[in-house]
């Protein structure tokens, strides 16, 4: 019966093994097709090229590259409060290993007490415990608060360095609307964040405290059973460290796939709160809803894979980092006791066999526990690739924002040849002067390189007015985002103000969160008005010209705070937009259909003197620019 449990048993774990190795497989290839599905539908070639690149996300010499980068902006100086909390965390380490090797050996003295029925040393050893609680409690919660306030500084540091990035001039604008390497920046800098200094401190921790294990339970058992035994656990954490760490190769690239999901899943959910007027206008949350589930269903998927995967990893990690470890313990400790002729024992009694046994059995265990703990540590250093990989992602397209690159789908190369014009971003030159916007031999394209006008020029003095017209698609917009700096120059000279002296008044302007005197000012604060020395008085003028006074007392004065996106209806939000423009004074203003939600009469008096050039686009790349005269034929818009 012995002999056939024991045939069953090992039938039992080939078993096991061969299921393990299908899921392995299954996983594997499922994995492949979801690659090569993702892969076979993006369009432009030049995206899969850097998506192969951006996806790779493993533990190597990469990985370390990237993460000291990071690190060096989380740690700026070698003497600053990271580095105290860092140094705070290692001490309550040292003193937490040391709080265990006391803990086991007074363990043991209180247990030999209890076994050799001294009631005297079972008092004095329990009495020790009971002093020492309240010192260990305090190491314990030292401990965790260090590495909580690490996290939070980290954060700190990291969210402070990647804003200064991110809202450097018009970066924020050029992410979402020039390149198309990140889809989803504010999941990347809230979550992907957090996760990232949450993830790095932990695995501080989770490393640390292990290797001072290590170091300590090695020097006291190579006194006790001899340097074979620890060698001997040491041998087993490098083989077994290396073998696990390549089958989780596959967690860093799961990890950036499953934060993508998560934020086109958090991306939907948003467009549907920020649109929900119109959505329900148009009854369309059965649409919405078929959006959304589609999105959460590729979620949920990814997701389930890689609950399958883990579990699959957690099968051999738990065999490979616990229990062989446990075995290869057991097998450590017990030569000394199962070799009769060994000198350390010869003339041991029962019960100093016992309480030896006893102390160097469990600092063998904790030792085990130990190296368990840093092979599973190479699992959340694999996930941890995933997050360095997003992290220092979104630090080289800022990098690259800043220094005016981008890099989006552009037309085929025959298609610009055709047209004769290099599509170089940044080919062309931008002077700075005052009361003059001028272009020359400039052409007017898109950033991903659609030609509206190959060669525009003309030239617009301070003071004049100039009417821009033609048909939707043929380029106003496209000409202002140019002016404004917001899409590159692709060739020619453009002479324009700097960037403060412009002015756009939007067809829907933007309401800022604060004050109403803060809708007037706006991006201006309560000092710069100081400053410019205007006084509320004059500000209550502005609305005046637009017909807003009355908002002032209808609102409660311009100390009202107030959500005014939703406070104030379409035309208030304009004509607010035109006192806006009044209290800035710029040196040019571009009105961009910013009174289609005005009333007749106002749109009338803001236009009054928008009356001396025009600038006709027919959307062919045509265009003429004259003077408006008694015999100029009335068009559209």
């Amino acid at each position: 019966m012995a002999a056939f449990s024991k045939h069953l048993t090992v039938r039992n774990s080939s078993l096991a093994g061969a299921a393990f190795l299908l899921l392995c497989l299954l996983h594997k290839r499922r994995r492949a097709l979801g690659l090569h599905g993702k892969k076979s539908g993006k369009p432009p070639l030049q995206n899969n090229e850097k998506e192969g690149k951006k996806e790779r996300a493993v533990v190597d010499k990469v990985f370390f590259l990237r993460l000291t980068r990071i690190l060096k902006i989380m740690i700026p100086r070698t003497f600053c409060k990271e580095t105290g909390y860092l140094i705070l965390i290692a001490i309550m380490l040292v003193s937490r290993t040391y709080c265990d090797v006391w803990m086991i050996q007074n363990g043991t003295l209180i247990e030999s007490g209890i076994i050799g029925r001294s009631r005297k040393d079972f008092k004095k050893y329990l009495f020790n415990f009971i002093a020492a609680m309240p010192l260990i409690s305090l190491v314990n919660n030292f401990l965790k608060f260090g590495l909580n306030e690490l996290k939070l500084c980290f954060r700190i540091r990291l969210t402070k360095y990647l804003y200064e990035e991110y809202l450097q001039a018009f970066t924020y604008y050029k992410m979402g609307n020039l390149d198309n390497r990140i889809a989803n920046p504010d999941q990347l800098l809230t979550q992907d964040v957090e996760k990232f200094c949450n993830s790095v401190v932990d695995l501080y921790s989770n490393l640390s405290k292990p290797f001072l294990d290590i170091v300590l339970y090695i020097f006291k058992l190579t006194s006790a059973i001899g340097a074979q035994g620890p060698a001997s656990m040491m041998a087993y954490l490098l083989v077994s460290g290396l073998f696990l760490t390549r089958l989780r190769r596959p967690i860093g690239k799961m990890t950036i796939t499953e934060q993508k999901y998560e934020g086109e899943y958090r991306y939907v959910n948003s467009r549907l709160i920020t649109n929900s007027e119109e959505i329900a206008f148009y009854s369309g949350n059965k649409r919405e809803k078929q959006t959304i589930h589609a999105v959460f269903r590729k979620l949920v998927e990814h997701l389930h894979n890689f609950i399958l995967f883990r579990f699959s990893m957690g099968f051999i990690d738990n065999i490979i980092a616990k229990y062989f470890a446990t075995v290869v313990g057991y097998l450590v400790v017990s030569g000394p006791f199962l070799d009769l002729s060994h000198p350390r024992h010869l003339k041991s009694s029962h019960s100093e066999l016992l309480e030896d046994y006893y102390q160097s059995g469990r600092m063998l265990l904790r030792m085990s526990q130990a190296l368990g703990r840093i092979v599973l540590a190479g699992r959340e250093m694999t996930r941890l690739a995933g997050f360095t990989a997003r992290i220092t992602e979104l630090m080289q397209v800022l990098k690259d924002l800043n220094h005016g690159k981008y890099e989006r789908t552009m037309v085929s190369q025959q298609e610009k040849g055709a047209q004769g014009i290099p599509l170089i971003p940044g080919a062309g030159e931008i002077i700075n002067a005052d009361n003059i916007i001028k272009f020359d031999h400039v052409p007017l394209a898109t950033p991903n390189g659609d030609i509206l006008i190959r060669d525009l020029n003309f030239e617009v003095r301070s003071g004049a007015n100039v009417l821009i017209c033609g048909p939707n698609g043929c380029g106003k917009s496209s000409l202002f985002r140019v002016l404004g700096e917001l899409w590159p120059l692709f060739g020619g000279r453009l002479t324009k103000p700097e960037r403060g002296k412009l002015f756009y008044v939007p067809q829907r302007p933007y309401m800022t969160l604060g004050t109403l005197r803060d809708q007037v000012i706006y991006p201006d604060g309560r000092e710069e008005q100081k400053k410019k020395g205007i006084s509320d008085l004059v500000l209550k003028e502005y609305l005046d010209n637009v017909q807003l006074g009355h908002i002032l007392e209808r609102e409660g004065g311009w100390d009202s705070v107030q959500d005014w996106m939703d406070v104030l209806s379409g035309g208030e939000k304009q004509r607010m937009a035109m006192a806006r423009l009044f209290y800035h004074k710029p040196q040019f203003a571009i009105l961009d259909e910013c009174t289609s939600a005005v009333s007749v009469d106002v749109e009338d008096y803001i236009y009054s003197h928008c009356r001396k050039y025009y600038l006709h686009m027919d959307g062919r790349g045509n265009y003429e620019f004259k003077q408006i005269t008694e015999d100029t034929v009335e068009f559209g818009s």
